[in-house]
């Protein structure tokens, strides 16, 4: 089965890096980028266009 994988704006990227709600997306992005290296296909995101840009790149350096 497809992994899912969802952490946008979860409070743990705001208390590892002391930010709020709205500040949240590089460490968002820093997680889609992760889940997508190890196997994640399904990814659960609130700013989709960043996220798929992070995404493809991940999947790019992992498989190249």
């Amino acid at each position: 089965y497809p992994l899912l994988f969802g952490a946008s704006r979860k409070s743990m990227i705001g208390r590892i890096l002391d930010r709020p709600v709205s500040e949240r997306l590089a460490g968002g992005l820093a997680l889609t980028a992760i889940a997508v290296w190890n196997g994640a296909r399904i990814i659960r995101v609130h700013d989709v266009a960043a996220h798929l840009d992070a995404a493809k790149m991940a999947w790019a350096v992992a498989h190249c």
